[in-house]
């Protein structure tokens, strides 16, 4: 049960992911969620680092699409000035968002990364839809309400998982 937390790799944030590290491993696109791991929760547009991280990676052929449990008016605005198409009101971690953003970037399960900051929608959900999942660092500490919760059941299974040996990473 607790492999389904479990990410395949944990970066403190996205521009620690280069694009060629991805083609090494067969990745074709990018399945990343918005709040808190592109950007702070609050920020509603992309910063330039975000853009160059874009960039990058469509320079390398990499397909990026974004998916979210926010309404569609917050994920539209972010996605529509990158280019970059995007699932809204994803229902995460329920794997329909995940399978269908990979279907739409015509790549299968195999050349496709999830990356997300949490491990209850994003890594769950990219897990379970049976994707290479990257787990990173929220951007801020603080978070919109319902996530709240969701941290607190996080940091039990984090616990849980370094005493069990799973991960040594710190957060």
């Amino acid at each position: 049960m607790l492999k389904l937390f479990l990410p395949n790799n944990h970066v403190k944030s996205i521009f620690e992911i280069e694009p060629k590290e991805l083609t090494k491993i067969g990745i074709k696109g990018i399945i990343t969620d918005l709040d808190n791991t592109l950007v702070a929760w609050d920020v509603r547009e992309a910063t330039p680092e975000v853009y160059e991280w874009f960039k990058k990676m469509k320079e390398e052929d990499i397909k990026i699409t974004i998916i979210s449990n926010n309404k569609e008016e917050r994920v539209r605005f972010f996605s529509e000035p990158l280019d970059t198409p995007y699932v809204f009101s994803a229902r995460k971690p329920l794997t329909r968002a995940f399978k269908k953003a990979a279907q739409n970037m015509g790549l299968s399960n195999e050349e496709v990364v999830v990356i997300g900051d949490q491990l209850l929608t994003d890594v769950l959900g990219g897990n379970a839809a049976g994707f290479y999942t990257i787990l990173v660092v929220p951007i801020v500490e603080t978070d919109a309400k319902v996530t709240k919760f969701n941290r607190r059941i996080e940091r039990m299974i984090l616990n849980k998982m370094r005493k069990k040996g799973m991960i040594t990473w710190e957060e």
